[in-house]
């Protein structure tokens, strides 16, 4: 991988190493900032990457048509589907411990939280991997998922310091700030097939459609509407001229 691909992995550590210094994300009303970074980062997904991924589903059924597998021309979508389904039932999971925890976040339980922490690192890891694919494609295509994917990343890096505090604080960032440097080295080394990249980037796009809206959707948060409006809009507006 090239300079410009461990730049935009170091930028994501980056932001999980001192997104915590940013006091003008923690308020209620929600930050602006924050609904802003979730707009773009849905934007990206479903103006970008979901286009993309119909490509990819043409070119598998032309590539395993003769296969006559079940739901061959939906196991993209599925894929997407399963990304969304596990981070779903992980938040539930999450949410029962500490329901039945002390009031207190600080004190959630150990467990809970390294789940919590070892699900995103591999998420990081991933989006890390990717960087490798889409370097291939151009600095252009580099710069617009490293932006969306490091606003996304703002958006996980908060909602998870609110939910585990002190937790999150001392070891949970270090563990994700480590996690795409250490999928961007793996995929530099390791090289997987064409459908494997693309099962990681499905898997992906439905992922992030379900970290942002959890993020956005609970009413105690008062999130932007607005905001997150502007930058779905504006990102979508951007990617559209780009293409």
């Amino acid at each position: 991988m090239a300079l410009a691909g461990w730049v935009i992995a170091s930028l994501f550590a980056c932001v999980h190493l001192f997104a915590g210094r940013l006091t003008i994300l923690d308020k209620v009303p929600r930050s602006r900032w924050l609904s802003f970074a979730g707009g773009t980062s849905v934007a990206y997904v479903f103006v970008h990457l979901m286009p993309e991924l119909a490509e990819y589903q043409e070119h598998l059924l032309d590539t395993y048509g003769d296969a006559e597998l079940p739901a061959a021309e939906l196991h993209i979508w599925l894929i997407a589907l399963i990304g969304l389904s596990f981070f779903y039932c992980l938040n539930q999971l999450i949410r029962q411990h500490a329901q039945a925890d002390a009031a207190d976040r600080d004190a959630a339980p150990l467990q809970a939280f390294w789940l919590h922490l070892c699900a995103f690192a591999i998420y990081n890891s991933v989006i890390g991997y990717l960087l490798v694919t889409t370097e291939e494609r151009g600095a252009e295509e580099l710069a617009l998922y490293g932006t969306a994917m490091a606003l996304h990343l703002l958006v996980v890096d908060h909602g998870l310091r609110a939910q585990h505090g002190d937790l999150y604080k001392q070891r949970g960032r270090w563990l994700l700030a480590g996690a795409p440097l250490f999928g961007a080295a793996l995929g530099s080394s390791f090289l997987v097939s064409e459908t494997v990249v693309v099962a990681l980037v499905a898997l992906l796009a439905g992922s992030v459609v379900l970290n942002v809206l959890k993020e956005e959707l609970p009413e105690d948060r008062h999130s932007r509407f607005g905001a997150f409006l502007f930058g779905a809009a504006a990102y979508s507006g951007l990617l559209i001229a780009s293409g």
